[in-house]
């Protein structure tokens, strides 16, 4: 199956190749303009070590081309991130970043964590996060710890809100009543900049775990992202960004085609400060954060509540001593608090609190045009665990086309609160003496351009977690076995970018071991994928685009979900299409989604989309 798909798929480029035409920038005011572009500053960088920070970034456009609803479709075309759903959209989903655990992977807006303490493990749930307000995403694979603190082992995503200055609507639905909107408006004034989105999601498409079709799951979402600049001179502003979102999904429990099980899960996020970037490259902010869950699940009467709050303040400098050295400094205070109370069959509860602060630096040598050495430093002081440093050395070489880069990283995950303070009906009392996890992780990575218009990239990683925390006769504990939890692989990414012609071939192979040496659930060996999009111009504010994305999930272990049991899951060829014509102001969509129509579940036991259609209309 999956041969035929690429066949088709080659067919389809060939057969396209030559209608092209030269690509406008629609922001340009004036000829020579380019289109607006975003940097965000990464944290604890510097004009010199930021070169040698390895990250993929997807931009608004991107995301518009891929049909993308939720996080989990536009991320899957990432190398090295593997995503389950307990069923369809607004489900439970986990990442797996590199091979790590789905509580590895540091989240974050605008590059403040936002990592929910009301969860057992800390984890991010990506399936209550839908796209309409995002503007760009960055993933970061590797350890980042000394970038942006714990968590991070696997990686970190972060996504970014303000920069959207199109006024738009956007209306999506299907012949299900299933429908999509979004809207975006900016204003400008007196030096001032607001931007107001909103976004909301109803899907009705099948059941988690039936296919029965009296037993549907729906969901809801409504989505609002304030931002605000204010410019106090041209190289400083002052910002706010207020962000929420409102998720309500059924879903079903142990036992398959359940009703009256519904989870309202709440999410509000705070930002305010100040930010100074000069022509010198001298960079300062400060920056004041709150982020706030409230989870609520209703189990045919039973309710359970989940709730956190996180705030924090950071501040961070980063300068340019001259053409050779570059350097950073910052610090970082955060106070978590986190309560739940599980009230089913399995009874758990927690209350607790934890603050951490952290110092970190970072020092750019620039030794030779094309030589670049960076030191990345951090520490932090938990409250509970107390100092632990972490670093990363990373090395440049350039030789004309070539881009080689070589590192050495370290990660660490402090215990959340349940773990620190939590207890349940089987006996377990939270163990206060746990130490954080850590790991090491060794990359060589290289990016290759082959011509003007082609970049072929790819990073090989070894990676191993040790002192994890295991849930082991009714308690957490840290595992002082000496065994690490190894993982290794090679990412790859070929991408093409024709004047309205864009290819992007990813793959990943992947080893993931348990200590026993068995292979880790829920990790495939092997993933690839392409997207490719075509415009076709047809005459003066008219063009017809299409977008294809193909994604091979590979064959993997997971555990039963009757007899609990491992049993192999098979792969999955799947292909989305993507058809868009434009006229004047107004751009006419045709989405469809598994093509055809492939009948899956991941993980074992619950149900995956099967083939629909959508339409839609951006303004």
């Amino acid at each position: 199956m999956s041969k035929l798909i690429l066949y088709i798929l080659f067919i389809s480029i060939i057969i396209t190749s030559k209608s092209y035409s030269e690509s406008k920038c629609e922001w340009a005011n004036e000829p020579g303009v380019t289109c607006i572009n975003i940097v965000k500053k990464i944290n604890n960088t510097s004009e010199f070590s930021e070169e040698n920070i390895n990250k993929y970034i997807i931009t608004r456009e991107e995301i518009n081309k891929a049909g993308s609803n939720d996080l989990i479709d536009i991320l899957k075309t990432i190398p090295g991130l593997n995503f389950t759903q307990s069923g369809p959209k607004g489900q439970q989903a986990s990442l797996f970043m590199r091979g790590t655990g789905s509580n590895h992977t540091l989240v974050m807006i605008n590059g403040i964590p936002i990592n929910d303490q009301s969860t057992t493990q800390g984890l991010h749930d990506f399936g209550v996060d839908f796209i309409q307000t995002i503007q760009q995403i960055e993933v970061f694979p590797g350890s980042s710890a000394s970038q942006f603190g714990t968590n991070a082992i696997g990686g970190a995503i972060n996504i970014i809100l303000a920069g959207d200055y199109e006024d738009k609507i956007t209306f999506f639905s299907d012949n299900k009543s299933n429908y999509s909107f979004s809207s975006n408006k900016t204003s400008f004034f007196d030096e001032n900049v607001i931007n107001f989105k909103i976004g909301a999601v109803r899907e009705e498409k099948l059941s988690v775990r039936s296919d029965d079709n009296e037993d549907k799951d729906k969901v809801n979402n409504l989505t609002l992202n304030l931002n605000h600049e204010k410019y106090l001179s041209p190289s400083t502003k002052f910002f706010n960004t207020i962000y929420t979102r409102q998720t309500i999904s059924e879903y079903d429990g142990s036992a398959s085609n359940q009703e009256g099980f519904e989870g309202d899960n709440k999410m509000f996020s705070f930002q305010s400060g100040l930010k100074s970037n000069d022509r010198n490259k001298n960079y300062d902010e400060t920056i004041f954060y709150y982020t706030k869950y409230d989870r609520e699940y209703d189990e045919s009467g039973t309710i359970d509540n989940y709730y956190s709050d996180i705030f924090g303040l950071k501040y961070q400098l980063s300068r340019k001593y001259n053409e050779i050295f570059s350097y950073g400094l910052g610090s970082d205070y955060s106070y978590n608090w986190g309560e739940f109370e599980n009230r089913g069959s399995y009874q758990a509860s927690t209350k607790g609190n934890i603050d951490n602060f952290a110092l970190f630096s970072n020092l750019g040598i620039k030794i030779a045009d094309n030589k670049n050495l960076s030191l990345f430093l951090r520490n932090d002081n938990h409250k509970k665990t107390g100092n632990n440093s972490t670093y990363k050395i990373s090395y440049n070489h350039k030789i004309k086309n070539l881009d080689f880069n070589i590192a050495r990283m370290t990660g660490l995950r402090n215990p959340t609160i349940y773990e620190l303070f939590g207890t349940d009906n089987s006996g377990y009392s939270g163990n206060r003496d746990l130490n954080p996890e850590k790991s090491v992780t060794n990359e060589i990575g290289f990016k290759l351009n082959l011509k003007q218009n082609i970049d072929f990239s790819s990073t090989f990683f070894k990676s191993n977690i040790n002192n994890n925390i295991e849930y082991i006769n009714n308690k957490y504990q840290n595992d002082n076995d000496d065994i690490d939890l190894n993982q290794n692989g090679v990412d790859f990414l070929l991408e093409v970018k024709e004047k309205n012609t864009r290819l992007k071939f990813y793959s990943s192979f992947l080893s993931s071991k348990k200590e026993n040496g068995a292979d880790q659930l829920r990790r495939p060996k092997k993933n690839y994928g392409i997207n490719y999009f075509k415009k076709v111009y047809e005459g003066k504010n008219k063009e017809f685009n299409f977008n294809i994305l193909y994604n091979h999930y590979g064959k993997h272990f997971d555990t039963h979900s009757g007899n609990y049991s491992t049993v192999e899951m098979d792969s999955t060829d799947i292909i989305d299409l993507i058809l868009n014509k434009k006229f004047g102001n107004f751009d006419f969509y045709l989405n469809i989604s598994n093509l055809f129509d492939e009948t899956y579940q991941r993980p074992h036991g619950y149900n995956q989309e099967k083939r629909f259609f959508k339409i839609g209309v951006k303004y």
